[in-house]
């Protein structure tokens, strides 16, 4: 299908429907107008945001209904991929056009060369400015992409689009993967982006903070909020008071209406029973009794009829204000045994140096309920150094020891057996456990009944890393020292308030790599290092300096 485009900047979507081949639907009859400025597109996982911007990128084809892209569009997938051998100028589509220039400047006039370059004698310099715009003003242009991080890969993609300069641009979990500073640069851009029409769909909430309005995608509609994330959030939380106290009057009349049925029902037979007595006392006819009788029972009926039809109202009014109340549930679990002593000694390296990353000698101690970040830019070595504590790689040089359980969580969520239940998966985690016990602690997860059942290979990405978090902090013996890599990527933010919930009931030691300051902040984090050629102590403050000092850079 040929999106079509209109001069002006803008998206449209008429009675959108989207089903996979296997008939799972997705969006159904969907419409929406995303005008220019900045859009937030959040909403649920499952809720098909990534496959809403797949088909207004035209990577899927709708199953039914219309889509208009107004003017030039550009697409940043959640997974970017690139070919290694590829060089930067190929990445940015300039290659053909910095080709023509060499060939120009050393003497070759030849028409087709002009032809290349057109107007755009300047597009080395716009190219540079373009990537240092983005932190990556050291890299050459003939440099490959296989020389690159993943984060400078992303960072290197978004580049080219914002050279194309696009009308619509769309952008899918933009900051994933990237570090702290990384963030800080696509938070520029995205504060810096004046004209046409931005859609990002992200879990970012400093990203989300920039935006011009927020589109929550809910239940098959959309529902716009004026601002960025806080407003947002003030404008649900509002919204939710409201809707809790139209809850509770609804409530309040259903149990009303209930009451004045039963009182019907009572107030009838009575009637009926006082009209037999005074037919047999008066010793009426059996016709004008009869008679009687019949009345009494359509009066008795006409009332319950009314009452029946107020009760049928009165719940079909509290059904409607119930479908306005949010179900983001929260885990809630207890979890003492894991806790640790303030003072013990949960884990130690002396001498270290990991196969992988700058570091050298480090010397690494971790003590009693400690809660420890690890932040670092892209390739520092965060994740090797994790595998390396936890046992996963062996080191060059030097020790580690643990001194207590350990569970470790890692980015790609492989401690799951994809073929296991989530609940054999659990049981496999902590051997001796009842089956009754499990289910009572999977509940707590939010896999309550069937659902603890299901496959692990059949989950979608909240479920899987819920189901894998279970896995971990359920474990026997239970863990003492838990340790996570990146835990908040591909996460929505209904996920991650799910996984700072269930951390603040883990009372033992934290290690934490990742890039997400709100989060690591909410989880309470006692003592921040930062990740180079050694562990040096930092604090929140100076990290949020050093991204001041990159965006300013």
């Amino acid at each position: 299908m040929s999106l079509p485009t209109t001069p002006t900047a803008s998206v449209t979507c008429s009675a959108l429907t989207f089903r996979w081949p296997d008939g799972t639907p997705v969006l159904d009859e969907l419409s929406l107008t995303v005008g220019t400025g900045r859009t937030g597109l959040v909403g649920a996982n499952g809720t098909g945001k990534s496959t809403l911007l797949k088909l207004l990128a035209g990577r899927l084809i709708p199953t039914r209904g219309s889509l208009t892209v107004g003017g030039s569009l550009g697409y940043l997938p959640q997974d970017v991929t690139l070919d290694t051998a590829l060089r930067v100028d190929q990445v940015l589509g300039i290659a053909e056009r910095r080709a023509a220039l060499r060939a120009i400047e050393a003497g070759d006039v030849a028409e087709e060369h002009f032809a290349s370059v057109g107007d755009d004698w300047d597009v080395e310099e716009r190219a540079l400015a373009a990537l240092g715009s983005l932190g990556l003003g050291r890299l050459d242009l003939d440099r490959t992409v296989g020389r690159m991080s993943g984060g400078e890969t992303v960072l290197l993609r978004l580049a080219a689009l914002l050279l194309r300069r696009p009308d619509v641009l769309l952008l899918d979990e933009p900051t994933n993967n990237l570090d702290l500073f990384a963030r800080r640069r696509l938070h520029d851009a995205v504060d810096t982006w004046r004209s046409g029409v931005l859609v990002v769909v992200s879990h970012d909430r400093e990203l989300l903070e920039r935006v011009d309005r927020v589109a929550e995608l809910r239940a098959g509609s959309v529902t716009w909020y004026g601002g960025g994330w806080s407003a947002y959030e003030e404008a649900v939380a509002a919204g939710q008071e409201t809707a809790g106290r139209v809850l509770r009057a609804a409530e309040a009349d259903v149990r009303r209406q209930r009451r004045e049925l039963e009182e019907a029902h009572v107030k009838a037979a009575r009637r009926m029973r006082h009209s037999r007595k005074m037919d047999a006392q008066r010793r009426a006819p059996r016709i004008v009794a009869g008679e009687r009788k019949r009345s009494a029972q359509e009066s008795g009926d006409r009332l319950r009829a009314v009452q029946e039809n107020r009760l049928h109202q009165a719940r079909e009014r509290r059904d409607e204000a119930a479908e306005a109340i949010r179900e983001d549930a929260e885990i809630r679990v207890s979890l003492p045994h894991t806790a640790v002593p303030a003072g013990r000694a949960v884990l130690s390296a002396h001498g270290l140096r990991p196969r992988f990353g700058a570091l050298r000698d480090g010397e690494f101690h971790i003590r009693g309920p400690e809660r420890v970040a690890l932040v670092g830019r892209n390739g520092a070595g965060k994740t090797t150094l994790l595998r390396t504590l936890t046992g996963e790689l062996a080191p060059l040089s030097g020790e580690v020891r643990t001194h207590v359980p350990l569970r470790f969580l890692p980015q790609r969520l492989d401690v799951l057996d994809e073929e296991l239940s989530v609940a054999a998966n659990v049981a496999r985690a902590a051997p001796g456990v009842s089956d009754n016990e499990i289910r009572a602690r999977l509940a707590r997860f939010l896999f309550r009944g069937a659902r603890a059942e299901q496959p692990a290979g059949t989950l979608s990405g909240g479920e899987r890393f819920r189901a894998a978090l279970a896995a971990s902090m359920l474990a026997a013996p239970a863990p003492q020292l838990l340790v996570l890599d990146e835990p908040t990527n591909n996460l929505d933010l209904s996920g991650v308030r799910q996984l700072t919930t269930a951390l603040d009931s883990f009372e033992g030691a934290l290690l934490i790599a990742g890039h997400d300051l709100p989060f690591l902040t909410s989880v309470g984090i006692t003592r921040w290092l930062l990740v180079g050629e050694e562990l040096r102590e930092t604090t929140a403050e100076e990290v949020r300096e050093l991204l001041e000092d990159a965006g300013d850079g």
